[in-house]
């Protein structure tokens, strides 16, 4: 089935994964990610709807770019 016909759903191109990478390597969103507050994270969550990189980054893995990275499998949990 073509995917462009199932609605709501969008194609991800190489350039939109291009953009991604972009906001997964921004210094101000790296902090955001980690830090979970201050200025970077503030500045994040404020801009990301007009940052062509954040909403690249949404697009590709499903979250905000101010939201934390998920643990991978294998990760040991804090506590």
């Amino acid at each position: 089935m073509n995917q462009n016909l199932i609605p709501g759903h969008k194609t991800i191109t190489d350039r939109t994964r291009a953009l991604a990478e972009r906001s997964a390597n921004c210094v101000v969103c790296q902090r955001a990610r980690h830090k979970q507050a201050g200025f970077a994270f503030w500045v994040v969550r404020t801009f990301e709807g007009l940052c062509p990189f954040c909403r690249a980054y949404e697009q590709v893995y499903g979250r905000k770019s101010h939201e934390p990275v998920p643990p991978g499998p294998g990760t040991p949990q804090p506590g």
